[in-house]
Order: C-alpha cells, then sequence, then structure tokens
C-alpha cells in the first residue's frame, strides 16, 4: 500500500487538510514533516470547524494515527493548547506520536522572529511571528534543542546556555530589549516533559515498519511549493522543505516509500505576506474572491493577497515535485463570474516567458499573459460527479489540466466534508 504525499502547489492555504481529510478513512497514519505553527489548516466535519496550526489534520480521523517528525520545529505550549481543545470536543488524541529528534521552538525564538521583522522595515519578510526561521536557523547552526534533550535536564541546560550566549548579545545590543536567562527557558521546557514523554519515539522507525506492514502513509506538508526555501519565491519564503522532497528527509523514511505526490492547488491564487505575486488583483475581483472564499488567514488573521489561477505555476511545482494527481479546491468560488482569466504565461520587459522565470528580479517583473474563459451561474456544491457541473465549469478544469502537466483527479465544490468530486482514486 502507498505512502502518499500532499503538497501545495501555489503559496499555501490550498485546503490540504481537506484532502488529508478525504484521505481519512482509508488512511492509518498521518504525519506532518516540515514547518511548525506557522501555518494552518481548516477542516469541516458536520457542524463543526476545526483549525489546527501544530497538528496533522489526520488526528481528526478516529483510528488514525498522527505523527509530527523530525522535520518539525514544535512549540510546546502550541501542541497541548491543540491538544486540550480537541480532547474538551471529545476527540481521541492518545494516538499521537512525536519525533525524538524534532526541535524546539523557544521563548527565545519568538521573541528574535518579532524584533527582527520589526528591525526590516519595509525589508520585512511577513513572517508569522512563531519564531519558526529563528528555530531552524538555531538547527542548521547546530545550536538547536530537540525535543529528546527535554529528558535529560544537564544537556537541556548546558544547550540554552549556549544558544543564550549570543542570542542575548543580539537582543540587548542590537534591538534594545532584555536579556533571557536560561532559567526561564529550561523551567518552561521542562513543565511539558512527563507530558511529552509518552507520545515521544524514533518516528522514521516507526513509519518503516508501517509502510512494511502495508498500512497507507500519508505525509501532510505544510506551506507550499512556492515558499520552499530552496524553490520558492526566495527570501520570500518559509524556512523548511514543503515540497515532496521534504517529506522524506522530514520523517525519516526512503523516498523510494513516496508512492503518489498530490498537489493541491486553488482555482485561483492566494498568497499572505511579502513577496511577487504575478496575477495579484487590486480591483473589484480581488474583493469578490477574498469575500466568498474567506480568504483570511488560519494563523494570522491577515487578507491574503488573492489574484487568478497561474498555470505555468502549476506546472513548476509539478515538475519539483513530481506530482501524479491534482486536488483542485474552491471551484465553487468562481461561480457568478461572467469571465474568468488564467495566467498562461508572463510578459517580463517585453519578452514571453511561458515557465516560471529562475531569475528573481524577472519574476518580480512579470505581468501575467491572460487567457479569458466563459464562467458560470449555477451552484456547483452539491455536484458529485464531472457531468453534474456546468459545461463552462467541466471546460475551465479540462484547461486546467491540459496546463498542468498531470492530472486533475479530485474537484473541491464547497467548504463541506463531502463536497468534492472525484475523477480518480487517490489511493488505489
Amino acid at each position: 500500500m502507498p505512502g502518499i504525499v500532499i503538497v501545495g502547489v501555489q503559496w499555501g492555504d490550498e485546503g490540504k487538510g481537506k484532502a488529508t481529510d478525504l484521505l481519512g478513512d482509508r488512511t492509518d497514519w498521518v504525519v506532518k514533516f516540515n514547518g511548525g505553527n506557522n501555518a494552518g489548516h481548516t477542516v469541516v466535519i458536520g457542524d463543526e470547524k476545526y483549525a489546527l496550526h501544530l497538528l496533522p489534520s489526520g488526528i481528526l480521523s478516529p483510528g488514525v494515527n498522527a505523527v509530527i517528525g523530525n522535520g518539525v520545529v514544535v512549540d510546546l505550549e502550541v501542541l497541548f493548547a491543540e491538544l486540550e481543545a480537541l480532547s474538551a470536543r471529545g476527540l481521541d488524541i492518545s494516538r499521537l506520536k512525536v519525533s525524538a529528534n524534532a526541535h524546539l521552538i523557544t521563548q527565545y525564538h519568538r521573541t528574535l522572529d518579532k524584533v527582527t521583522e520589526r528591525f526590516l522595515g519595509k525589508r520585512q519578510i511577513g513572517t508569522t511571528g512563531r519564531g519558526i526561521g529563528p528555530a531552524y536557523a538555531d538547527k542548521i547552526n547546530r545550536v538547536g534543542i530537540r525535543v529528546q534533550d527535554l529528558f535529560d535536564e544537564n544537556i537541556l541546560r548546558q544547550k540554552v546556555e549556549g544558544a543564550l550566549d549570543q542570542k542575548n548579545h543580539l537582543l540587548v545590543k542590537v534591538f534594545n530589549r532584555r536579556s533571557i536567562t536560561a532559567d526561564e527557558i529550561v523551567d518552561d521546557l521542562l513543565s511539558y516533559a512527563d507530558r511529552l514523554r509518552p507520545m515521544v519515539c524514533d518516528t522514521g522507525l516507526l513509519l518503516g515498519q508501517a509502510l512494511d506492514d502495508g498500512d497507507v502513509v500519508v505525509f501532510e506538508g505544510g506551506q507550499a511549493t512556492m515558499l520552499d526555501v530552496d524553490h520558492g519565491t526566495y527570501p520570500f519564503v518559509t524556512s523548511s522543505s514543503a515540497t515532496a522532497g521534504g517529506a522524506a528527509t522530514g520523517s525519516g523514511v526512503g523516498p523510494n516509500r513516496l508512492d503518489r505526490i498530490v498537489g493541491i492547488v486553488k482555482a485561483y491564487t492566494t498568497r499572505v505576506g511579502s513577496g511577487p505575486f504575478p496575477t495579484e488583483l487590486f480591483d473589484d475581483n480581488g474583493d469578490f474572491l477574498r469575500s466568498r472564499g474567506f480568504e483570511f488567514g488560519t494563523t494570522t488573521g491577515r487578507p491574503r493577497r488573492v489574484g487568478w489561477y497561474d498555470a505555468p505555476i502549476t506546472r513548476y511545482a509539478t515538475r519539483i515535485n513530481g506530482i501524479t494527481d491534482l486536488v483542485l479546491t474552491k471551484l465553487d468560488i468562481l461561480t457568478g463570474l461572467d469571465s474568468i482569466p488564467v495566467c498562461v504565461a508572463y510578459d517580463v520587459d517585453g519578452e514571453r516567458f511561458d515557465e516560471v522565470p529562475v531569475n528573481q528580479s524577472d519574476f518580480h517583473h512579470a505581468q501575467p499573459i491572460l487567457e479569458h474563459f466563459p464562467g458560470w451561474k449555477e451552484d456547483i456544491s452539491t455536484a458529485r460527479t464531472f457531468d453534474d457541473l456546468p459545461v463552462a465549469a467541466q471546460e475551465y478544469v479540462l484547461a486546467l489540466e491540459k496546463m498542468s502537466g498531470t492530472r486533475i483527479s479530485v474537484i473541491g465544490v464547497g467548504p463541506a466534508r463531502d463536497a468534492v468530486i472525484v475523477r480518480h482514486d487517490l489511493v488505489d
């Protein structure tokens, strides 16, 4: 049985949680392999809406084992707040496992994230201020604190003191902030140790055994391809590997265990934070998409930037990730538009680019070359087969599929859990 990777195609908020939830009844394991609580996903089950930031959305499915992999940076306060909130609503949280090698976010990471962003002024990246970037920086600089360090107070204190030597210099002398004591950090982290201990294990070994046993394992990516630290719109990116390759490194399984790569893409495009966005809208169409699509960040609450569908970005993501199937979400939001523009290429200072420019400056200056498709007026939220869609909606989907380089296997037509059209099965 397969290992299935779910990745975002655009700049995040594509509906990856819904895709994971769609697989829930046939999934044995769901793994979060990158990022932290800087991304959010919302899943609607019946009349209940669940907004998760750190936990994999598979934890909402009965009988599914949830894993936080080694590629994740974990804020323990957020972790236990989410677990307690789910438990209070009657959900079983006992099947969560956390990698011993996952790195931890501390108070000094959050503080540095916020003051650095303010210090950058107009050059700021648009981070969530959750400490994600500083925690990954410590990981790469080999001064990070891992989950397993909580269970040896001497090692924990030694690592915290070493990290604070440099960070207090920055806080006090550069940012004019107070210093942070090792006791503050150590005491805070140790307060979670007893509750965390039963969840911690070698998750790579656990997942390898699960795949050997024929279990279906879903690897749920945070953020998206265009926010990937290597392949995204650098420097306006996240700090982790958000592409399919990150599923192997961030969970401890071999890349040959990943059988299917599912890309999640909206029927239009959104982005939060700074950075280039060729199809961005500043007119009534933008207001229409934002209000109809409830485009406000799950984590930040910030209004999302909105724009038309960008076909070159989807082709780029298909190539980078090796996408085998696309899940097209929020097709219903386009209902009511007379005409639906799609970006098919870019104009960069008079030169046509059919693919995403590799040069950062070119992408910043890219203007969309648009092809217009007829819209539709009919409500499509009850459509459950492709033939149920209006002809114009069918033609729009088929056009996107032709431009993407891979097949569109699932179409989202509403926020409800069952508001999907399955053209090709994602498991078999």
